[in-house]
């Protein structure tokens, strides 16, 4: 494990501060988490995006034409 030190303005540390101890967590968990949340989430927009640069209408149509036309069941009618 690495140790790293950072500088947070006051407000934010206060703010992280509250909400670890809400959750019952100590801040090294509470930053941890917070930094897992963050690389989550830039490694799906990108790998979306590497998805979205594959994609081609013509197949997209080619799936929608192969789906039944078909009245939808009543619990998705609302």
């Amino acid at each position: 494990m690495t140790t790293i030190s950072i500088r947070l303005p006051d407000s934010l540390h206060k703010m992280a501060k509250n909400i670890a101890s809400e959750d019952h967590v100590s801040m090294n968990q509470f930053i941890a988490s917070a930094v897992a949340e963050k690389i989550s989430a830039l490694t799906t927009e990108k790998y979306l995006g590497e998805r979205a640069e594959r994609a081609s209408a013509e197949k997209f149509r080619a799936a929608l034409a192969a789906v039944p036309s078909t009245a939808p069941e009543e619990f998705d009618r609302r």
